[in-house]
């Protein structure tokens, strides 16, 4: 898919480091493109701020969402782009950066009109996160996955390796903070908590934990940049992605799960997921229907 230039709104001189979804207390908001269509559509839909729709993520989780160059780039973000263009709103996305552990109760609140922001809708943090937001069908099929220190702990491959003594990293408030309290904790391990999981890697890199619970794409993204940060064992929680709305929003629900399944059967889907996710087969879910 081709993409436009995205534009900077408003936009702080650096933007805080977080992972498995989101960053700090305060909020900014960035201006991002849509992939152009082959025909304008008018705006099908009342946003909180007519004529745009506002999106709450990290924007520092790659490869879903990040920023570089002052742009907000990743699969979330093209995904948003394109489903916000076919319900008339191309090139009218504004990102708010939002702590992913308050996230949903911000978007509850009317802060934004969605969350993008790689949030799993399935299983018990699926259900209880639909406790206070409502949730778009899926559009994105995940592992966590176990990260070491190869120079530390070459031998470990496995989380049922770890037990007393050794401690892992977890983003606060993420599935995979929730997987390590119940899977690794009555096992004697030490959970610790940070609010990006970025910071997670960085105290995995340096020493200070044996290992990290972590989405599998955005861990081997993460991994890429660092040092003694290898991923060695994914673990299937049968996970799965969905946008996030205003339980009362039903209308934009709708609204934006047609725009979702027009971007699969569209081909765009394939597209973006063949840009970030490279030698990757699109799950069948997720193709366009012959």
């Amino acid at each position: 898919m081709r993409k436009t230039t995205a534009s900077v709104v408003v936009l702080t001189a650096s933007f805080a480091l977080v992972g498995a979804a989101c960053a700090s207390n305060s909020s900014e908001g960035a201006g991002s493109t849509a992939a152009p269509t082959s025909a304008s559509v008018a705006p099908t839909v009342e946003t909180i701020d007519p004529g745009f729709i506002t999106v709450g993520s990290c924007l520092d989780y790659a490869p879903f969402e990040t920023v570089k160059g002052g742009e907000p780039v990743g699969f979330d973000i093209e995904m948003t782009d394109a489903i916000a263009a076919k319900l008339g709103y191309e090139g009218k996305v504004k990102w708010v950066k939002a702590n992913f552990n308050t996230i949903f109760t911000a978007v509850a609140n009317g802060q934004f009109d969605l969350v993008a922001a790689a949030v799993t809708a399935t299983g018990d943090t699926g259900a209880e996160r639909a406790q206070t937001v409502a949730f778009s069908n899926y559009y994105y099929d995940s592992l966590l996955s176990l990260s070491v220190n190869p120079t530390d702990s070459p031998d470990i491959t496995s989380p049922d390796q770890l037990g007393s003594g050794d401690s892992v990293g977890v983003q606060k408030g993420s599935t995979g903070a929730q997987w390590a309290i119940d899977n690794l904790k009555p096992a004697g391990v030490e959970i610790r908590t940070f609010t990006s999981a970025t910071d997670a890697f960085r105290d995995l890199s340096a020493g200070n934990v044996t290992g990290v619970i972590n989405d599998q794409s955005s861990s081997y993204a993460i991994a890429e940049s660092m040092t003694d940060v290898e991923v060695v064992a994914p673990i299937d929680t049968n996970e799965k992605y969905a946008f996030a709305f205003a339980p009362a929003n039903t209308a934009l629900v709708s609204a934006w799960n047609d725009g979702l399944q027009q971007v699969i059967d569209d081909g765009q889907y394939a597209t973006i997921f063949d840009k970030y996710f490279p030698g990757t087969p699109v799950p069948e879910a997720y193709q366009a229907a012959a």
